[in-house]
């Protein structure tokens, strides 16, 4: 047994999780004492059992060998005698929610998943619970609870370790397994879709661009793409994760997986592309010259879902968060299963999983997933998609072109204003909240409102009650506008602005989306004074 030392701190009271676990500049967790608070709170309302198991990763983002470091001292100071690490510290989040659900009491995750990295970026810590995913508000706010209050931490001298070799180490008290970080997670993969298909696809010529962004996904579709279906050699762009992301924003949506996007529409475009995120939850999924927008993502596979393997036997139910289109609404109906409207937040998904109340779910911010783990998996969603190609032997632009034909077409546009300063982020929304009473039945832009309200969530499964979700604007025609304050950014506030519009008539199912959605946008910007309020004339990114 080595020695513990309890070491003093000072109460952190700036350690509230969001929706995403704790995120922070990169400088901020290099405080002094600032990382080891805010896991000695974790551990402390984890309370893990006498001889549970940890687990342990992270996106490789800067920092992340030296806090893994820091948590496997912290872990065996506090009681745990086994922790399971990826090998380097890495860790995909979606790879890192399986190792916890073969049998460990929780995990750590350090990622501040789609947020720039480096000395200069962002850094994340977020728990996960024995099911895998993200722990409940009710233990956030414990933990927020517990950092404000906290005087000291323990921590271990071990011997030496290592955490780039294979295998079982004993390092005193402590067992630490260091494991392969893909290979459990490429074999789940192969359990649920049709390698065999997808690898014939590829032999015929199919050709695919996979843009890892340099972060955690790179060496997980290199073996999945590349090894194990064949893809050609260099399928996998940006493969390798560097600590800065190589200087970009590992975010996989249109304005920021520019190389990949230039391909993809240029005069010799592939048959496939798509992106993930820092931490390998999130995706993009284009076709020959043609963007596939997160909703209609999920809505796609959810209509398809009984062509590949592992949903063969079809769906109990689907859930979205409330600020993604309802165009999977209309494949649950059709399909004759619920369909659930949850806040913004995988956790809030998790209970559903749990109760087996639905099978696939996912949110308009390029996160999609399904009762296999409990996060968003953009790996398992680009695969999903090559499994319904590869059995229907239709293009991108076909599948999605014949859903809008039989389901109908949900336009939907997302615009995002980073980094608005706090108080005046905060007064946009106190503006609308202001206005919520007076709107229905008012018209506006033409429009007649049927109802506004600022979203309230119960949990069907737990009863909880989440408030304050996001303002919507809800017309007689169906249309929605959503407003919203995003808790994933470090310097400021995101406001995001949802627009949607549903469209059946054949003749119309072929309009771009900005003439379709244009009276749209112009009555939100006006309604909620963006440009007035925040000074901005455009949106950092529009998607």
């Amino acid at each position: 047994m080595f020695p513990t030392h309890v070491i003093a701190t000072r109460p952190f009271s700036d350690q509230t999780p969001g929706t995403s676990g704790l995120r922070k500049r990169t400088s901020v967790f290099q405080q002094p004492h600032y990382l080891e608070n805010f896991v000695q709170a974790l551990l402390d309302e984890a309370a893990l059992p006498a001889g549970s198991t940890l687990v342990v990763g992270g996106d490789g983002r800067f920092f992340n060998r030296e806090a893994t470091h820091t948590i496997v001292r912290m872990a065996a100071a506090n009681g745990i005698t086994h922790v399971v690490v990826g090998r380097g510290g890495l860790l995909s989040t979606p790879a890192a929610s399986h190792l916890i659900r073969r049998g460990a009491a929780g995990g750590i995750i350090l990622s501040a998943s789609h947020n720039p990295g480096g000395p200069e970026g962002d850094f994340g810590v977020k728990y996960n619970a024995a099911n895998g995913g993200p722990a409940p508000e009710s233990f956030t706010n414990a933990v927020a609870a517990r950092a404000a209050a906290l005087a000291s931490y323990r921590i271990t001298d071990l011997p030496p370790y290592t955490l780039d070799l294979i295998g079982r180490q004993q390092v005193g008290h402590l067992t630490l397994d260091v494991v392969d970080p893909v290979s459990a997670y490429a074999d789940l993969m192969a359990s649920l879709f049709d390698f065999d298909a997808i690898r014939a696809l590829f032999a015929n010529g199919f050709r695919l661009r996979m843009d890892s962004m340099h972060a955690i996904t790179g060496p997980y579709a290199v073996e999945i793409l590349e090894r194990r279906l064949g893809a050609a050699s260099g399928t996998v762009i940006n493969a390798v994760p560097l600590p800065d992301f190589g200087g970009g924003h590992p975010d996989p949506n249109l304005t920021y997986a520019q190389e990949l996007v230039e391909e993809m529409f240029g005069p010799d475009a592939l048959d496939f592309g798509a992106a993930s995120d820092g931490d390998g939850d999130r995706n993009m999924i284009l076709g020959r010259r043609f963007f596939v927008t997160p909703s209609d993502s999920l809505a796609v596979l959810a209509a398809n879902a009984t062509l590949v393997p592992g949903y063969r036997n079809g769906l109990v139910g689907v859930a979205r968060s409330m600020p993604t289109s309802a165009a999977v609404d209309a494949v649950a109906s059709t399909l004759g299963i619920p369909c659930f409207e949850t806040p913004t937040g995988w956790k809030f998904f998790g209970n559903l999983l749990d109760a087996g109340r639905i099978t696939l779910c996912g949110e308009e911010s390029f996160g999609t997933g399904s009762n296999h783990v409990r996060e968003k998996d953009g790996l398992w969603a680009v695969l999903f998609w090559l499994n319904v190609i590869a059995v229907r032997r239709q293009s991108v632009e076909e599948i999605v072109r014949a859903h809008w034909g039989r389901f109908g077409r949900n336009y939907y546009t997302r615009y995002d204003y980073d980094a608005v300063p706090t108080e005046v982020a905060n007064g946009v929304m106190a503006h609308l909240r202001a206005q919520l009473d007076a709107l229905p039945q008012r018209a506006l832009g033409g429009r007649t409102v049927r109802a506004a309200d600022d979203f309230v969530y119960t949990d069907p499964i737990d009863g909880s009650t989440s408030t304050r979700q996001g303002i919507r604007i809800l017309f007689e025609d169906g249309a929605r506008i959503v407003y919203r304050l995003s808790g994933t950014g470090t310097e400021g506030a995101t406001i995001r602005l949802y627009i949607e519009r549903r469209e059946t008539a054949p003749e119309r199912l072929d309009m771009e989306t900005a003439d379709a959605l244009r009276d749209l946008v112009a009555t939100a910007l006006s309604v909620a004074e963006i440009v007035e309020r925040t000074g901005r004339t455009a949106p950092t990114v529009m998607t």
